[in-house]
C-alpha cells in the first residue's frame, strides 16, 4: 500500500466497558450543568449508532482483499465499533430519558446515510475515512485537555475518554484501507478525491450537528441569537474544540499525509489503565 504509515507496533484492543447502568443515572445537563456543553455531546452521540455501522460496513467490503495486518486491524476495527454503538445507544436512552425528542436528529443521520444508498464501496470508504479523521482529532482534544470534560457526570465522562483512546487507537484503519483501494491510482487522483470528499463532509458534519444541538437546546426553551452565540464562543472560544481541532482538520490536506504522522499513543496511555480489566483478547 503507498505510504501506510501505521506503527509497526500498534496495537488495537477492544475494550467491553460498560457505563451508565444500574443506579448511575446522568442530569439532564450533565456537563457541568451547562445545556450548550450538554448538547454538543448529545448531539454527536446521536449519530453514532448508525453512523458507526455505516463505518464498519465501508470498511468491511475491503477486508477480504486486505493484507494479513490490516485484514487483523480490521476486525479490531470492526469490535470496537460494535461496542461504541452499544454505549451510545444506552447513553442515547438517558437523553430521552431527560425529556428529549431525538426523532428530529435521527431523521437527519437516516437522511444523510440514504444519500450513500447505491454509492460505489469507494465513495462509502471515503466518507468513512474523513468522518473518521474527525473523531480522531476530536478524541485526540479530549483526552488531552481535561476542561473539555470537567465537570461531567462521572460514567458520562468516562465513557467519552474511553470511546476516545479507542477512536485515536483504530484512527489509520480506514486510510489504510483507502491506501489498499485506491492502490493502482495515481497521487493526484486520490489527493484530489479524498480533498474533495473532506469538503464535501465537512460542510455537512457542521451543519447536520449544528442544527442537531439548535434542536436539543430549543427543548430547553434556549433559542435565537444569543443562544447561536453562545453556541459558537462554546466551539470556538472557551473550551474550543473546533478551534482546538483547526490545525489537525487542515494537515488533512497535505501531501503525504496519514493519520499515523503525529503518534499521539501517550494520550492512550493515560487512560487505558482504567479500562484495563474490559481488555479483549485479540483474535
Amino acid at each position: 500500500m503507498p505510504n501506510a504509515k501505521t506503527p509497526a507496533d500498534l496495537t488495537i484492543t477492544p475494550r467491553d466497558a460498560r457505563f451508565g447502568r444500574g443506579q448511575a443515572r446522568y442530569r439532564r445537563w450533565w456537563l457541568n450543568d451547562d445545556p450548550v456543553a450538554t448538547a454538543f455531546y448529545n448531539a454527536l452521540s446521536v449519530t453514532f449508532p448508525k453512523g458507526e455501522g455505516f463505518f464498519i460496513d465501508s470498511v468491511r467490503q475491503y477486508r477480504d482483499d486486505a493484507p494479513e495486518r490490516l485484514k487483523r486491524e480490521i476486525n479490531a476495527f470492526i469490535k470496537q465499533e460494535v461496542i461504541h454503538t452499544r454505549e451510545h445507544v444506552a447513553f442515547n436512552r438517558h437523553v430521552t430519558d431527560q425529556g428529549y425528542d431525538v426523532s428530529r436528529l435521527e431523521k437527519r443521520v437516516d437522511d444523510e446515510l440514504a444519500l450513500t444508498k447505491g454509492r460505489p464501496p469507494i465513495a462509502n470508504l471515503a466518507a468513512t475515512m474523513c468522518l473518521e479523521h474527525f473523531t480522531a482529532i476530536i478524541a485526540h482534544e479530549l483526552v488531552a485537555n481535561p476542561r473539555h470534560l470537567a465537570g461531567g457526570d462521572a460514567d458520562a465522562a468516562a465513557m467519552w475518554r474511553w470511546h476516545a483512546i479507542e477512536e485515536i487507537e483504530h484512527k489509520g484503519v480506514a486510510y489504510d484501507t483507502w491506501l489498499l483501494a485506491t492502490r493502482d491510482w495515481t497521487r493526484f487522483r486520490r489527493w484530489w478525491v479524498k480533498s474533495l470528499v473532506m469538503l464535501i463532509t465537512t460542510r455537512k458534519f457542521f451543519q447536520g450537528r449544528t442544527q442537531g444541538m439548535l434542536d436539543l437546546l430549543a427543548q430547553d426553551g434556549l433559542t435565537g441569537a444569543g443562544v447561536k452565540w453562545r453556541l459558537f464562543r462554546y466551539a470556538f472560544g472557551r473550551p474550543g474544540m473546533a478551534r482546538k481541532v483547526l490545525g489537525a482538520w487542515l494537515s488533512f490536506f497535505l501531501p503525504g499525509f496519514h493519520p499515523w504522522n503525529h503518534d499521539d499513543r501517550a494520550l492512550i496511555a493515560k487512560v487505558d489503565s482504567d479500562y484495563e480489566a474490559a481488555r479483549l483478547a485479540i483474535a
